[in-house]
Formats: structure tokens, C-alpha cells, sequence
């Protein structure tokens, strides 16, 4: 079995990330990346839908330390390649060992090391750092409406997109009203002969420009790194002022989100109910078009919208509870996506079975009672990149005070009465896809490091500042 010092799973943006700032801020490690898929990516390899696209703007989405050149908001391939143009520019791509799905991990305290086995190799590691984000890729969450396998169109879920599918022409009808179905719409009306969005219930839905003529101009006025640094910052701070203000005054949010989107629709279409969600904003994650795209289809005729429910499938379309019928030759289901914890990777610590789901998530990234191992999330609220990148820079950190201190192990410990707090799922969302996952998510505490705060400044200050001896992250050797 080969040896490295930190073993990273995945090479999607989290885990090229990771990898830089291992190499920089802890050279004297050894790393590998494994990677179960054949191509580097994650996400932006995995999905191949019409339209797919970013739905944070690049300059915060992107890695601080790689200028983004682009428009803000940006599509799926050029992601893509910007993804791969960094692991290749830093010598990243040279770590991957592909096509390794880690199956297990097991944990020895003798020895200080864990044993990740895939389904063909195995290898051992001083620390392991899971970076495949908390989607499952094998599979989408998949509603079994009734009377599906009457229907003599194709039925699609995003996640498992066909390359050969030719929608022109073709009345579609797409199930959902999150990200993926607003990204979709638009983009399958060009060709269509109508896309129907079928919601049964809304999602607050903003429009901004896909191009972000404050970072054009500055480009163009001064060197790449500096303007790409100055946009960055200028993004996370309206990011950041824009989402405690809509948390703090969620009516007149609500409101000003409501008459932005009726001031874009036509007037077939009333704001309410098809654009007026029950929640509050930033209960779930907010949806982003670029350019009012969905908007100028919806006024172009090629899209509509309706919010009803699926009785069942016919032959030829849906029936929906209200006794409506939308004739459909294509219908895709946007129903959500399946999250999972660690990739699914079976834990075992000292011969005991660690379920994740019995955990609690130290400063958003380790596990209680787990020893070495970091998990990497990144926000709900803002660009996921980073909170990823602060993550990665707290491990690099945390290697070189193990190495600085003479120590082979760091452990988090939680008290008893914090671990008999309420607990709250690691990703604190309303959202479908997140509730149907509490049970077996790591949890967060009630305050301190175990809560998972959606705070990039504090965040900021703490994982590049904080002390790393905190009394709470406990230090010591192995017993071999």
C-alpha cells in the first residue's frame, strides 16, 4: 500500500483547491487526490444539462488564487476548463489517481494512520480530507409518480442527461422550480416548441446581469491579479451585507423580491401564486438568472409556468390534481438532488463502526470523535468556494502545528451536555433535499465551534487566525 501524508477525495473545485494550498502552506506533505470518476470536475464534469451554469458569480465561485477571465456569471464548460487550467498550471493533475472510489476508512490509533481502501487499491494516510461535496453522483432524488410507465415520451432526470436527446420542436414540461429548473427553461425554449415549468410550489427567483461591467472595466485598467483580488472582495461584501439584510427584514425582502419578479413577467402570468413563495428569503437558497433569460422566454411565449401538483402520468402528458392536462413529449423531472455525508464512505475508528449521522461538525469541517479527517463544505448562502478555500487553508494549518508540536493525532472532543443539545443538520435549509437527508448528515451544536455559521468575515478571521490549540481540538500521539 502506498503512504501519504493527506490523502484528498475528490477533484472537483473543493478538491483542486485543497491541493494548492496543501502544497503551498504545508510543502513538506505528501498528497494524492483520489477520484472516482475519469476526469476532474466534480459537478461541472458530472452535469451536462442545456444551460448549466454557475449560480454564484465566478469571482467568489472561482479560486482567489487563480485570476477568473470571464463573464460573472459563467457556463458549465467554461467552468470546466478553468477547473482543469488550474490543476494543470500548479501541477495538481499530476497528484490524481483516477477512477478510486473510496469504499471504507479505517482509523488506528496505533499507528496514527487510516487505511482507505477503493474498489480496486488501498492506501494509508496520516490525514484524510474528503472534498466530494454532499451530492450523491450515482443517482438524483427520483419521484415515482403514478402512471409513469403509461407515458409514451421520455422521461429525464437532469443528473443522468442524455447526449443524444434532440428537443426541437418538442413540447416539454419540466418538474421543479429550483436552480436546475430555471436554468433549464430558458435554455430548452430556445429550440422547443414550449417548455412548461411545472412548480408546485415557487422559489424567489433574482435576476442580474451575467456580465459584470465593474470587473470589465478594471480589468482592462489594471493587472489581472489585482483587479480579479478587488472584485472578489467587492462581490463578498455585497454578497454578505445583502443576505443579513434580507435575514434580518425578511417581509420588505420578500416584497422587493415579489415586485422585482412582477415587474419582468408578462401579463398572462401573475406574480401570485406563481412567483410568490410561502417561506422567507434565504430559508432556501435563492435562485439566480442571468440576464432575466428565464423571464424572456416566459414573455416571449416559448415558457410558461404552473403551479399545480401531478396526479398522475397519461399517455401523452400529466393530469394534474386541478384536472388540468400539459401534453408533453419530454418531461424532465428537477425534483432535487440526493445529498450524502463523506461520499459515502464507511468510517471505522479503532475497529468501531463511526456513523457520520452521530456526529458533530467542529468549525464546519471535522467530526467529534473522529480523528484526522476533515469534511469539506462550503456555504449555502454565498459562493461555495469560499468557505471551501478557508477550509482547506485551516487543514494546512493544522498539519503544520501537528508537525511544529510533535503530536501525530487531533481529535475533537464535545462535551456531554452540548452533545445532548437539540440537534440542528449540518446544513441548516427548508429545502426538500436537505430535509430528506437530516437523518443522516453530521449534526451542529447549539454555539461555539459546532455551530456552522453562514459568516465568510468571522469565518475569515477565525480558520486563518484562530488559535488551532483551542481546548477543544485535543492533540496527541500515536500509541504504537
Amino acid at each position: 500500500m502506498e503512504h501519504f501524508d493527506v490523502l484528498i477525495v475528490g477533484a472537483g473545485l473543493s478538491g483542486i483547491g485543497a491541493a494548492y494550498r496543501i502544497q503551498t502552506q504545508s510543502p513538506d506533505r505528501s498528497y494524492a487526490i483520489l477520484e472516482a470518476r475519469t476526469a476532474i470536475g466534480g459537478t461541472w464534469d458530472l452535469f451536462r444539462y442545456p444551460g448549466i451554469r454557475s449560480d454564484s458569480d465566478m469571482f467568489t465561485l472561482g479560486f482567489p488564487f487563480h485570476a477568473w477571465g470571464g463573464k460573472a456569471i459563467a457556463d458549465g464548460p467554461d467552468i470546466l476548463a478553468y477547473v482543469n487550467e488550474t490543476a494543470a498550471t500548479y501541477g495538481i493533475d499530476k497528484h490524481i489517481r483516477f477512477g478510486q472510489r473510496v469504499a471504507r476508512a479505517s482509523w488506528s490509533s496505533e499507528t496514527a494512520q487510516w487505511t482507505v481502501e477503493t474498489e480496486d487499491s488501498a492506501y494509508t494516510c496520516s490525514f484524510l480530507y474528503c472534498c466530494s461535496g454532499y451530492y450523491d453522483y450515482d443517482e438524483g432524488y427520483v419521484v415515482d409518480f403514478p402512471g409513469q410507465a403509461d407515458f409514451e415520451g421520455k422521461v429525464i432526470h437532469p443528473q443522468h442527461w442524455p447526449a443524444d436527446l434532440d428537443h426541437s420542436g418538442k413540447r416539454v414540461v419540466v418538474v421543479g422550480s429550483g436552480a436546475t429548473a430555471v436554468t433549464l427553461v430558458p435554455a430548452m425554449a430556445a429550440t422547443a416548441e414550449h417548455v412548461t415549468m411545472l412548480q408546485r410550489t415557487p422559489s424567489y427567483i433574482a435576476s442580474r446581469p451575467a456580465a459584470d461591467a465593474f470587473a470589465d472595466r478594471l480589468r482592462r485598467a489594471l493587472p489581472e491579479k489585482l483587479a480579479h483580488r478587488i472584485v472578489r472582495t467587492k462581490n463578498i461584501a455585497l454578497s454578505t451585507l445583502t443576505y443579513n439584510a434580507f435575514r434580518k427584514f425578511p417581509g420588505p425582502a420578500a416584497r422587493l423580491l415579489n415586485r422585482m419578479a412582477a415587474r419582468q413577467l408578462p401579463a398572462s402570468i401573475p406574480a401570485d401564486p406563481h412567483f410568490t413563495p410561502t417561506y422567507k428569503p434565504w430559508d432556501q437558497r435563492l435562485c439566480l438568472v442571468p440576464d432575466s433569460d428565464l423571464f424572456r422566454a416566459l414573455r416571449r411565449g416559448t415558457a410558461s409556468v404552473v403551479t399545480d401538483e401531478i396526479e398522475r402520468f397519461t399517455r401523452t402528458g400529466l393530469l394534474l390534481k386541478s384536472g388540468a392536462e400539459l401534453p408533453a413529449d419530454v418531461v424532465v423531472t428537477a425534483t432535487g438532488l440526493r445529498m450524502v455525508a463523506l461520499g459515502k464512505i464507511e468510517l471505522t475508528v479503532d475497529g468501531r463502526p463511526a456513523p457520520v449521522s452521530e456526529t458533530f461538525v467542529y468549525r464546519g469541517l471535522m467530526l467529534s470523535g473522529v480523528p484526522n479527517l476533515a469534511w469539506c463544505v462550503g456555504y449555502t448562502n454565498n459562493s461555495w468556494t469560499l468557505r471551501s478555500d478557508l477550509s482547506s487553508q485551516f487543514v494546512a494549518r493544522l498539519l503544520n502545528h501537528l508537525r511544529a508540536t510533535g503530536t501525530d493525532i487531533c481529535l475533537p472532543e464535545i462535551e456531554p451536555a452540548e452533545y445532548a443539545a437539540p440537534r440542528r443538520p449540518v446544513v441548516d435549509l427548508s429545502s426538500g433535499y436537505i430535509q430528506r437527508a437530516a437523518a443522516i448528515l453530521p449534526r451542529q451544536g447549539p454555539n461555539g465551534p459546532w455551530r456552522l455559521r453562514q459568516n465568510y468575515p468571522r469565518d475569515l478571521v477565525t480558520f486563518r487566525f484562530g488559535p488551532i490549540d483551542d481546548g477543544i481540538l485535543h492533540f496527541t500521539r500515536r500509541t504504537a
